[in-house]
C-alpha cells in the first residue's frame, strides 16, 4: 500500500512539473496568428494607418521609430505606449522619447480593431503592423509581420535612457547595444537606413556644428558644405527647428541615406560612425554604389528580427483594452 502511495506521489509530482512547463512555455510569433480570432486585422490596420499617413506622410518616420524604441526597451511589448502615473514616469516621458509622435494613430487603430475583435489583439502587435504599413506607404518594402505578442505592464523612463542608442553614439557603443538585443552588425547598418525618412530637431546634432569638442569647433567627420547648410537652418541654441535627415527625399523610403553617409552628410554622429567599421562601411558603400540593390530586402529581414526582441507570448503579459493604460 505504501509502495502504491509513493508511486502516486511521484506521478503527481511529475504531472505538476509537466503542467508548470506547459504553463510557462513561450510561444514563437507566427504570421497569421489572428487568422481565426481576427481575420480582417491587417486590413483594418492598413486602412486606418492610410487615413493618417495619406494626409500627414511625416508621421511615418515617428511611427517606425516608435516601434524601434519599444523593442529596445523591455522588448516589443508596447511599453513605450503607456502613460506615466502619479508614482512612476513611463518610457514615453524619457528624454529620447519626447520627440515621438503618432500615438493618436496607434490609438485609432486599436479602437478600430477593438470594434471588430474586442480583447484579442495586443497593442504591441498593432505597433509592429502600423510601423510596417507606414514604411510601405512611403514606397518602402513590405514584409510579413509575425504576430502573437502580448502587452507588458511595466514602463520605466530610466530604462529608455540606458537602452536606446543615442545620436552621439560611436561605432563600438552601437555594436554593443545592438548585440545586447541579439542583433548583428549587419542589422545595425541596415536598420540605420531607416533614417532615410523623417526629421530631427537641431538640438540632436547642434554640438556637431557649433561645439564638438567644447572649443567652438565642428565635427571634422562632417562635410564642410553640409555644415554651412545646417548652420543656416539651426542657429545656436535652437531646439525647435526640424531638419530633414535625408534632404530632398525625407518622405520617400529609399537608399539615399547611404549615399549621404558616404559623402560625410550623415546628420548624427551615429550615422557617421558607420564609416568607422569595416563591415558597416562596406555595406554603406555597396548600397550607395548599387542604388540600394539589397536594401529593401535586408531592411524587411532586419525588421522581422527586431520585432522578435524580448516578446511576451502565451500567458505572459496581457491584451490591453487601451494602449496607454494597463488593464
Amino acid at each position: 500500500m505504501a509502495h502504491i502511495q509513493k508511486l502516486v506521489s511521484v506521478f503527481s509530482l511529475q504531472l505538476l512539473l509537466v503542467l508548470f512547463a506547459l504553463d510557462s512555455t513561450t510561444y514563437a510569433l507566427q504570421v497569421g496568428f489572428y487568422r481565426k480570432t481576427c481575420p480582417n486585422l491587417e486590413a483594418i490596420v492598413h486602412a486606418t494607418t492610410y487615413n493618417y499617413i495619406s494626409g500627414a506622410p511625416t508621421l511615418a518616420a515617428p511611427l517606425l521609430r516608435m516601434h524601434f524604441h519599444d523593442c529596445f526597451v523591455r522588448g516589443c511589448d508596447g511599453s513605450v505606449l503607456l502613460k506615466s502615473t502619479a508614482n512612476k514616469q513611463a518610457e514615453k516621458d524619457a528624454i529620447p522619447n519626447l520627440s515621438l509622435r503618432g500615438f493618436q494613430v496607434i490609438d485609432a487603430v486599436k479602437s478600430a480593431v477593438e470594434k471588430k475583435c474586442p480583447g484579442v489583439v495586443s497593442c504591441a502587435d498593432i505597433l509592429a503592423l502600423v510601423a510596417r504599413d507606414a514604411v510601405l506607404m512611403l514606397h518602402g518594402p513590405f514584409w510579413e509581420v509575425p504576430t502573437g505578442r502580448r502587452d507588458g505592464r511595466v514602463s520605466i523612463a530610466s530604462e529608455a535612457l540606458t537602452n536606446l542608442p543615442p545620436p552621439f553614439a560611436n561605432i563600438a557603443q552601437l555594436k554593443g547595444m545592438f548585440a545586447s538585443k541579439g542583433l548583428t552588425v549587419k542589422d545595425l547598418v541596415v536598420l540605420s537606413g531607416g533614417h532615410t525618412i523623417g526629421t530631427s530637431h537641431c538640438s540632436s546634432f547642434s554640438n556637431r556644428i557649433y561645439n564638438f569638442t567644447g572649443k567652438g569647433d565642428t565635427d571634422p567627420k562632417l562635410d564642410r558644405n553640409y555644415v554651412a547648410q545646417l548652420k543656416i537652418k539651426c542657429k545656436p541654441g535652437d531646439a525647435n527647428t526640424l531638419v530633414e535627415m535625408d534632404p530632398g527625399s525625407f518622405k520617400t523610403f529609399d537608399e539615399d541615406y547611404y549615399t549621404l553617409v558616404t559623402k560625410r552628410r550623415g546628420l548624427f554622429q551615429s550615422d557617421s560612425a558607420l564609416l568607422d567599421d569595416m563591415e558597416t562601411k562596406a555595406y554603406v558603400t555597396t548600397q550607395a554604389i548599387t542604388h540600394g540593390l539589397t536594401f529593401a530586402k535586408d531592411f524587411a529581414a532586419s525588421m522581422v528580427k527586431m520585432g522578435n526582441i524580448g516578446v511576451l507570448t502565451g500567458k505572459n503579459g496581457e491584451i490591453r483594452k487601451q494602449c496607454a493604460f494597463i488593464n
